[in-house]
């Protein structure tokens, strides 16, 4: 047995004194309700970036099924308006964003998983589940950052008579569900083409992509086709709730 030292009567006293005081000092316990949560996409310690999707949805600002079908009704039925004057220079993009990214780098760190970035803000690894055809993606040059709402739909269903700072904003837009990673073969199939003409081909997409065409055209107070709204519709209808 070793041998036993004697801790003096007053040091104990202090050393207990000076514990009490440390567990008052709001000092969080790993894990603890003070505890930061870790990002779910993110692959840092770092806070997920601004406009992060809400669980279970993979953009931002989504809405619920009921909320949906309100916009969708309040849309304006119109018929499919001129390209004339189009450009998609005339939608300014992509944006800086700060730290020496633009839109483009800002969605594939949103909306990837281990995602790592070079001093250019260029993602160098990282990998994504594409939402429109389930395809997972580790090379980011395969993905390509699709506007839910293409330019030149937004164009023909009242972006013709904006500003430019409009348009911009309507490109770059982060806080509601207009922009998304996807593989570049599904986003090339889609083109510039409205829900009736085009359907991702991951079904169990239809539920999400409903959602986010019609609050964007609800947000920008775009119009829909007959065509359009009844597919949209289908697609609402796909969802749980």
């Amino acid at each position: 047995m070793g041998r036993q030292i004697r801790v003096p009567g007053a040091v104990l006293a202090a050393a207990l004194l000076v514990f009490a005081g440390a567990g008052c000092s709001g000092t969080a316990v790993p894990g603890g309700p003070d505890a930061k949560a870790s990002p779910s996409r993110a692959g840092s310690s770092d806070a997920p970036p601004a406009g992060a999707p809400a669980g279970g949805d993979v953009l931002p600002g989504m809405v619920t099924t009921a909320v949906a079908r309100t916009q969708l009704a309040a849309l304006k039925v119109a018929p499919v308006g001129t390209m004339a004057g189009y450009s998609r220079a005339k939608f300014t993009h992509w944006a800086e964003q700060g730290n020496k990214c633009d839109t483009r780098e800002a969605v594939l760190k949103r909306d990837g998983a281990e995602v790592k970035q070079d001093a250019e803000c260029r993602a160098v690894s990282g990998t994504w589940k594409s939402l429109y055809d389930g395809v997972v993606v580790t090379d980011a040059g395969k993905m390509d950052i699709d506007h839910i709402v293409p330019l030149a739909e937004g164009w023909r269903s009242g972006a013709s008579g904006w500003d430019a700072a409009r348009r911009k904003a309507f490109a770059n837009d982060l806080t509601h569900p207009q922009l998304l990673a996807v593989t570049a073969a599904s986003n090339r199939s889609k083109g510039d083409q409205s829900p009736d003409l085009w359907q991702p081909p991951d079904r169990a997409s239809w539920c999400q992509y409903g959602r986010a065409w019609t609050t964007v055209k609800s947000t920008y107070e775009l119009t829909v086709t007959e065509a359009e709204k009844k597919m949209l519709t289908t697609m609402l209808d796909t969802c749980a709730s």
